[in-house]
């Protein structure tokens, strides 16, 4: 097998899973190179699977890099997923399909019910790395960040601050080829009052965490859901379920990534060849 694990110009430098990827596929007997989505001069057909990881330029080019999807016919995750996950509106459906997801409220607008909530985080529905996200804790500062969205031609979620994110984090359930992989404990990325600040990353805090039977089974459902909605004959290649423990100790849906999402392979156990023997299996 001839694989390209693909990233961004800007970014390779600053993703940790590649080095690991690229070393177990090898191992494998995997021809793997690391390209970059946008790169005019690579023969994407030459590939039998072209394995999107951290494209993470492309929120502001999100027509381009879907067009370059689509043209490329060993792409994992396939176009659809992609097309469908870069738009965090996938959340309604979900939540429509028995998932329970955070409460996620759209478009708000000047004297929109918030909920009775102490905080609240507002962010673009098309959106990565929480740029232009904020924690807020007045309806005030809510309504305008969410105006603010819309008045620039996107669109905005709202959904209460998770007071348990302070203390306990939240949870990426991480799984390859459908099968659970490992789980990591993701500590607390919005301060309170700070507004929006479009560089988190040094204050990331990433460690292994052993995941609950709770946390599997949704994790589970979340995947067997998705894979019915869009049609699909199998999983996902890869997906990172990221969850947060709801008042009563459930946990919650926050997000999915099945994208270009960080998988943390330095914080799993041969997780990189847990990702390419999924590969392998096809």
């Amino acid at each position: 097998m001839r694989a390209a694990f693909v990233t961004s110009q800007t970014y390779r430098p600053f993703d940790a899973d590649l080095p690991l990827l690229v070393d177990a596929a090898g191992t494998r007997g995997v021809d793997a190179d690391v390209v970059s989505w946008d790169d005019p001069d690579i023969d994407w057909i030459s590939y039998d699977a072209v394995v999107v990881r951290s494209c993470w330029d492309y929120v502001p080019r999100r027509d381009e890099f879907l067009a370059w999807a689509a043209s490329v016919p060993a792409i994992q995750n396939p176009y659809e997923i992609l097309r469908w996950n870069t738009d965090k509106t996938y959340l309604r459906q979900l939540a429509e399909h028995d998932v329970p997801v955070i409460e996620t409220r759209w478009d708000v607008a000047p004297g929109d019910d918030l909920g009775d909530h102490e905080e609240w985080v507002v962010k673009p529905t098309i959106s990565g790395g929480s740029k232009d996200t904020a924690r807020w804790g007045t309806a005030d500062e809510v309504w305008a960040h969410s105006a603010e969205l819309v008045a620039a031609g996107r669109h905005s979620m709202t959904q209460p601050y998770i007071a348990s994110v302070d203390d306990d984090g939240e949870t990426a359930m991480l799984f390859f080829g459908g099968e659970f992989s490992h789980a990591i404990r993701k500590g607390a990325l919005l301060a309170r009052g700070e507004g929006v600040v479009q560089d988190r990353d040094s204050r990331e805090s990433i460690t292994p965490r052993e995941s609950t039977a709770a946390q599997r089974e949704l994790s589970e459902h979340v995947l067997a859901t998705t894979t019915s909605l869009l049609g699909l004959e199998r999983p996902p290649l890869y997906a990172r379920i990221d969850l947060v423990a709801a008042p009563d100790g459930s946990p919650l849906l926050i997000e999915l990534e099945l994208t270009e999402p960080s998988l943390f392979l330095p914080h799993s156990e041969d997780g990189a060849g847990r990702l390419v023997d999924a590969l392998l299996r096809g």
